[in-house]
């Protein structure tokens, strides 16, 4: 018996889809860690193709086929040639995925220097279209205090949980730990998972004699990423969850650099 293969109908609609496929796989990924080499975690992985106006449907069962035959291998080194087979298995024009993955570092409290582990959200967005194409990106957590607040202020200043996010590509090899230290660099004080009476004294001091507004973390990473010759583009978001307004203060640049 013949089964019908519904998704490789014609189309009349003339209507390319830009992205389809499937989201929310979860995956175990390998990640270069520059302390220790690799780092495994788990990733939430979205595959999509482009799909053509001639044709009615993908093929969804192709992606994970491919996708398990990278499962002995580390995926990430690999992207481009797992992309360049995801076109050629769907016939596609171009290829897509996105990986956001938990990154544990090992910090040490500034005082007492007990070690802990802090995760950092990280991602990969890889293409290939006519080329392949990469960017990786951090979300940091750190603690910023508003300038305004103690310039006006007899006594402290309002301060907050904040969050940086960088995004680049390079032509050189990044570490996602020079992304995050160059975040924490910006900031007012970094986040540590663990804090003994001495730190929580001097993290919270750290922060009052370093005062910081988003746009200033915005305009120091932005200095710092073009004067690295190995990035080719980035895009950098603060947001700070205000501890004292219902609403959050934002700032964002993005850059490509000219050829």
């Amino acid at each position: 018996m013949t089964i019908p293969d519904i998704q490789s109908g014609a189309d009349s609609r003339k209507i390319t889809i830009d992205k389809v496929g499937v989201k929310g796989i979860q995956y175990p990924i390998i990640v270069d860690d520059r302390e220790h080499g690799i780092q495994h975690t788990i990733a939430e992985l979205n595959i999509y193709v482009e799909l053509s106006h001639q044709k009615r449907g993908t093929h969804m069962s192709r992606f994970l086929e491919v996708l398990n035959r990278y499962h002995e291998e580390n995926l990430i080194s690999q992207l481009d040639k797992f992309l360049a087979e995801l076109k050629d298995k769907l016939k596609a024009d171009a290829a897509y995925v996105d990986i956001t993955f938990p990154y544990f570092v090992a910090k040490k409290a500034p005082v007492s220097k007990i070690s802990s582990l802090l995760n950092y959200q990280c991602h990969f967005q890889a293409g290939f279209k006519d080329s392949f194409e990469l960017m990786i990106g951090v979300r940091v957590p750190v603690t910023t205090l508003c300038p305004c607040s103690k310039e006006i202020s007899q006594a402290g200043a309002h301060n907050q949980r904040s969050e940086i996010s960088i995004q680049v590509s390079y032509h050189e090899f990044v570490w996602l730990e020079e992304l995050i230290e160059l975040a924490e660099n910006a900031s007012s004080c970094p986040i540590y998972p663990l804090l003994k009476r001495v730190d929580e004294k001097f993290v919270t001091e750290k922060a009052y004699n370093n005062p910081k507004f988003v746009e200033d973390i915005v305009r120091e990473i932005t200095e710092k990423l073009s004067a690295d010759t190995r990035i080719t583009a980035f895009h950098i978001e603060s947001d700070n969850f205000e501890s004292i307004h219902n609403h959050n203060a934002y700032a964002m640049v993005s850059r490509k650099r000219k050829c």
